[in-house]
């Protein structure tokens, strides 16, 4: 995925990245709740090696992540470091922290 000044645009364009040999034997749904000014909230599903993103809640995520938008905006850019992101709480995620670091591979971008 090439530079994003947005998160509509992250969303918008995640389907660049998806990656659907890496998403083979995945079935999760990933909330994204990222706020600020430049924020929104999205799902992505991901099963049978196929995705597809919507806007709002989904009513049972399997992992969820919560960030500012200006922090996952400079994570999908690699302007922010994954790991360093979560460890400063930058980016908190609640669910299983496997599917957190899968999300990284399967759309090559951070979670």
């Amino acid at each position: 995925m090439s530079r994003v000044n947005s998160v509509q645009e992250i969303f918008e364009n995640i389907n660049e990245g998806f990656q659907p040999d890496k998403a083979e034997g995945v079935n999760a749904i990933f909330q994204f709740n990222l706020s600020g000014d430049n924020g929104g909230v999205y799902w992505i599903r991901v099963y049978d090696k196929q995705m597809e993103v919507n806007e709002g809640e989904h009513e049972a995520p399997t992992l969820i992540i919560n960030s500012s938008a200006d922090d996952y905006i400079a994570l999908v850019n690699g302007e922010l470091n994954p790991m360093m992101a979560f460890m400063q709480g930058k980016i908190k995620v609640k669910g299983e922290m496997a599917l957190a670091l899968k999300l990284q591979s399967i759309f090559g971008l951070g979670a």
